[in-house]
């Protein structure tokens, strides 16, 4: 009797330890299984957000290191249909082999644990750098709609304050394709291309928001331009109508060497504001209409061509009043100049005995330049524009001496 109870108790060990090592086993497939599945939303997020070679060779480390674990599983798998640990009639060489099938899975499923950890922890770099792009993506995508929303309402309130603004609404009606894009999600169009195009439709709604809100001023400003113009334009209509006067006194006075260049002002100055007043037209048409980039564009034509009658009407009242002075009395314009060759002159002869004769040589010609314009105005009927011309080409000789001298010497020459 003694002898049978120590079989059974024997029996019953091996049972007990197959049972172990079937339960370690378990153990060992549920963490390998866990481990893998932790590692598969890694890889996902890797291969959502980056297209890297790294990344590539990551994802068929991956699908590698799958194989492995798919053959240690079958294994596990199959030693668990192969041992039946609970049926009556298990014998001591069954329940042994049991034990040691279940032993050396367990080691083989821990083995590729210890390989599918080892390769977990070389992806921390691409993982770290594919979740903050994941980060990016909700915000982005929000902050896109947050704008749209906001240019949505801004032209809401220019259109209750009686403008349309319709370019602007066309604007914001292209991003209604990128927001169902936004909509449709990143699982579909790709984390970056997502964030590239939630930032872009921010960046436009922003803009347009933007101009939305600049629209009323914009108008009020278009409004008191439109004033200021056509007071400006009637202002020179009237002074263009003097350059006749002015240029009938310079013909009377003085050569026709003095005045020729001029005598198609007045012709000018008054094509100039029949333009200007078309464009002012023009403008006003736009504004009514709301077409705010066309007044824009008009009333910066007709100041460019208010810029050019002031500056052909100024030009002639110019020459008379500087062509008066020198006829009465050409003293002040020849010492002005003399003045600038002397100034010249001396700088030259700072800190030498001799001038260089690069410097030394227009300075001389200078002098012989003034005097002969100067004589010139002995004759029966000088030319005093020439005479002024030819001072004001002499002062600039002089002055480009000085910066030259100047040069040389900062640069140590």
């Amino acid at each position: 009797m003694t002898t049978a109870r120590s079989w059974w108790r024997r029996g019953d060990n091996l049972r007990a330890e197959a049972q172990a090592a079937k339960d370690a086993a378990a153990q060992a497939f549920y963490e390998l299984d866990t481990a893998q599945r932790e590692l598969e939303i890694s890889i996902e997020t890797i291969s959502a957000v980056d297209d890297s070679p790294e990344a590539r060779r990551a994802l068929s480390g991956f699908r590698a290191l799958g194989e492995r674990i798919d053959q240690v599983s079958g294994a596990y798998i199959a030693t668990v249909d192969a041992h039946d640990l609970d049926r009556d009639e298990l014998d001591h060489g069954a329940a042994g082999r049991a034990r040691a099938e279940f032993t050396r899975t367990k080691e083989e499923l821990e083995r590729a644990k210890t390989e599918l950890e080892r390769f977990s922890s070389g992806l921390g770099p691409l993982l770290g750098k594919a979740e903050t792009q994941l980060a990016r993506l909700a915000p982005a995508v929000e902050r896109a709609k947050q704008s749209l929303l906001a240019a949505s309402n801004a032209l809401d309130a220019v259109r209750a304050a009686g403008l349309r603004a319709d370019a602007l609404a066309a604007r914001l009606a292209a991003l209604s394709p990128e927001l169902t894009k936004l909509n449709e999600g990143a699982h579909r169009h790709g984390v970056q291309q997502t964030v590239r195009r939630a930032d872009d439709v921010r960046r436009e709604a922003e803009a347009v928001r933007a101009e939305a809100e600049r629209l009323p001023e914009q108008a009020r400003e278009i409004d008191k331009r439109l004033v200021s113009l056509r007071t400006r334009v009637q202002a020179l209509a009237t002074r263009a109508e003097g350059v006749a006067p002015v240029l009938s006194e310079l013909r009377r006075r003085y050569s026709l060497a003095c005045w020729q260049d001029l005598q198609q002002v007045p012709e000018q100055a008054a094509e100039a504001v029949r333009q200007a007043e078309a464009a002012l037209a023009e403008a006003r048409r736009a504004r009514a209409e709301q077409r705010w980039a066309d007044a824009t564009a008009k009333l910066a034509t007709v100041r460019a061509l208010m810029d050019d009658v002031d500056a052909a009407v100024g030009a002639a009242g110019d020459r008379l009043r500087r062509l008066n002075e020198v006829a009465k009395d050409p003293t002040a314009e020849v010492e002005r100049t003399r003045f600038a060759i002397r100034d010249a002159q001396r700088l030259a002869m700072q800190g030498r005995v001799t001038p260089e004769p690069r410097h030394a040589r227009p300075l001389d010609e200078a002098v012989a330049r003034l005097d002969r314009a100067q004589a010139a105005l002995g004759g029966r009927h000088p030319d005093y524009w020439a005479f002024l011309t030819e001072t004001a080409a002499v002062r600039e000789t002089a002055n480009r001496v000085v910066a030259n001298i100047r040069e040389d010497r900062a640069a140590g020459r």
